[in-house]
């Protein structure tokens, strides 16, 4: 899977998070460690994709335990995610809520 990692100018062509092509619409840049704890380095990702990270984990929670792509890949609520985004197209967007886990913390 070649990364989207944002450095120069250039970039690669799939999302690291699902692994479909980016496209031209609807993508977002996202820090594995968040810009809050000192992250630099961005990734393009869908932004559809970059929703559901946020709806699902805390800027603590993905600094502390979701900072690498396969450690997001791993969790079982993004490995629904994935498994249902397959299947759409690479520009394909919807709105995307924040779990009930997310508001309880």
């Amino acid at each position: 899977m070649s990364f989207a990692l944002i450095e120069d100018g250039v970039t690669e062509e799939t999302c690291p998070l699902c692994g479909r092509p980016l496209g031209s619409m609807n993508v977002d840049r996202h820090h594995l460690i968040p810009k809050t704890f000192k992250g630099t380095q961005q990734f393009f990702v869908h932004k559809i994709c970059h929703r559901k990270i946020h709806s699902v984990f805390t800027e603590k929670e993905l600094y502390k335990s979701f900072h690498t792509w396969e450690a997001l890949q791993a969790h079982p609520e993004i490995e629904t995610f994935i498994v249902w985004v397959a299947k759409k197209e690479p520009g394909f967007y919807s709105r995307t809520f924040t779990t009930n886990t997310k508001r309880r913390k």
